[in-house]
């Protein structure tokens, strides 16, 4: 199946939210905690309700589910999944990190999806068939097959007491060219776009993996949980190409 128009109006409807964000980005934000320690703002359920709405009307025969509430049963078959503002700590804090992400899950399935980082001024797109693509450009992952010349991106470091492997990351980090941590989103858009090889997230929902799974895989890369499952509701993802996909494997998978 062709995705061409979906992407096109999700490009338009996530363009346009980031920019209804962008005015609390750049007039200061007040911020509350949600009941699981994660902060959300003003911004971020306004912007869930345009997204909402601007689909609606486009799709209108499709479900909906979004992080801060969102929930429209589906009669299509197909779903579309709404992070408003993906990285909530960055966009409090001014950092360039957040971004808004919409993807479109079919049968259970990712098949499209958009990653918008507004002030970094990149797009990230993808489709079951389509490819990837950064600013209309095509992207791939990268060809490096040494860990001693490769990049891990590792996501919620601060959360490492959680870690049933926490004793082995140390070892398993120092076997890299480099390590970062920039955030969710832009870490997994990093490997998908060849600029990182490896990347490592212990907790995320729904809305944090629906498009990205789907994009870095048309990149060609590969998208797992630590049960070795490949589900975006696994509540965990490991990422990487495919020269990393055994490491990966032999580190988290039991």
């Amino acid at each position: 199946m062709n995705f061409e128009r979906e992407l096109a109006v999700a490009r338009r409807i996530v363009t346009r939210s980031a920019e209804l964000s962008m005015k609390h980005f750049e007039a200061g934000i007040e911020m509350e905690d949600k009941s699981d320690d994660s902060p959300v703002t003003n911004a971020d359920r306004e912007a869930e309700l345009f997204i909402a709405a601007a689909l609606e009307e486009a799709f209108p025969e499709d479900g909906q589910m979004g992080e801060e509430g969102v929930a429209k049963p589906s009669r299509s078959g197909r779903t579309w999944i709404i992070d408003p503002i993906d990285g909530t700590r960055d966009f409090i804090r001014g950092n360039a990190q957040w971004g808004v992400l919409l993807g479109l899950e079919a049968e259970g399935q990712p098949v499209a999806g958009v990653a918008h980082f507004p002030i970094q001024s990149k797009t990230f797109m993808g489709a079951k068939g389509g490819g990837a693509w950064c600013n209309d450009h095509r992207i791939q992952v990268s060809s490096i097959d040494q860990v001693g010349r490769a990049v891990l991106c590792f996501n919620g470091l601060q959360n490492n007491k959680k870690w049933a492997y926490r004793d082995t990351v140390l070892d398993f980090m120092s076997k890299f060219w480099a390590v970062r941590s920039m955030s969710g989103s832009p870490d997994i858009m990093m490997v998908a776009s060849g600029q990182a090889d490896v990347w490592v997230e212990p907790s995320a929902k729904p809305w944090d993996l629906c498009p990205m799974k789907v994009i870095v895989e048309e990149a060609g890369g590969k998208f797992f949980n630590f049960d070795g499952a490949d589900s975006i509701y696994a509540g965990n993802a490991l990422v990487c190409t495919p020269a990393f996909e055994q490491l990966l494997r032999e580190t988290f998978v039991k």
